[in-house]
């Protein structure tokens, strides 16, 4: 059974509304991928959103937003997906945003399964563009190559099926560091939504 960590999307959410926090994490992702020579950053839908902005502002690049299906007007979409929620409907960004030739950074706030980050990562390959690494605040390591006894999601897989595994993804925080567990409450159902 997986183990719920403490640090959710709602947490995530109350500490990156934070000025410092958010000022923090930009602070050190744009140190990190100040040496990148991307051409945009491009975040997804919604809570990338947060930290995308502050970071291109600091490195002075472009901001492009991936969004949810139907949220954009003259928009290209990716295919269907799959996440540690289920399934998916594609993402989508301005027919326009991405070039051929363009190198690009994909910024969000947690890679588990990868889902989310592929369907990105397609999308601007479909465009003729070239991802040059995915940098999220959060990684959830135990998707990375679990035992096919676990039962989970198996990213690195997923990702080699896709053509992106020569992507690399990274995060500030993993889960080896968290180590409060969430209570969840008596009957608690996961509804499968993403909240």
């Amino acid at each position: 059974m997986l183990t719920f960590l403490r640090i959710d999307t709602v947490r995530l959410v109350l500490m990156l509304s934070r000025g410092e926090c958010i000022l923090g994490v930009a602070s050190c992702d744009a140190y990190w991928l100040d040496y990148l020579t991307a051409h945009f950053f491009l975040s997804l839908d919604a809570r990338g959103f947060i930290l995308g902005p502050p970071i291109a502002l600091a490195l002075k690049k472009p901001f492009i937003m991936m969004r949810k299906k139907g949220k954009m007007p003259n928009s290209i979409t990716s295919d269907d997906y799959k996440c540690e929620y289920g399934n998916r409907e594609g993402l989508t960004v301005q027919r326009d945003a991405v070039k051929k030739g363009d190198r690009v950074l994909i910024i969000d706030d947690l890679v588990a399964t990868g889902g989310t980050l592929s369907s990105a990562m397609s999308l601007v390959a479909m465009l003729g563009g070239k991802v040059v690494e995915c940098a999220c605040v959060v990684e959830l390591k135990l998707f990375v190559d679990p035992s096919a006894e676990s039962g989970l999601p198996n990213r690195t897989k997923m990702l080699t099926e896709l053509g992106h595994q020569d992507i690399p993804i990274w995060g500030l925080i993993s889960e080896d560091i968290l180590n409060e567990e969430a209570k969840l409450p008596v009957g608690y159902v996961d509804d499968g939504e993403e909240h």
